[in-house]
């Protein structure tokens, strides 16, 4: 994808749904060639002999807690505690509207 052009980069924004101005592109199209520049100077690197890290922190130890199931509360306790409540179900904001 390193052949980025303002037509493609265009076709992408309308089949995303994002409106962009034309400075927008402009910035947006040096941005990402500037990113896609970076992963081929990437490519060009040897890692042949670099073992696999799966996780940057690997040898870091977590102090977390051990997983333990405990008794949980009843739905009527668990109701009185909720801000709103309608049969017996918690009552959320709108996330989303139609």
């Amino acid at each position: 994808m390193s052949g980025l052009d303002k037509e493609t980069l265009a076709n992408l924004t309308k089949l995303c749904r994002i409106n962009c101005s034309d400075e927008e592109l402009k910035l947006l199209l040096k941005n990402l060639q500037s990113i896609l520049g970076y992963m081929d100077q990437l490519k060009e690197v040897d890692t042949e002999n670099v073992p696999v890290c799966n996780h940057v922190s690997e040898e870091v130890k977590t102090f977390l807690r051990e997983d333990e199931p405990s008794e949980s509360l009843d739905r009527d306790t668990f109701l009185e505690n909720s801000p709103s409540h309608v049969g017996g179900m918690i009552r959320v904001p709108t996330v989303i509207k139609f």
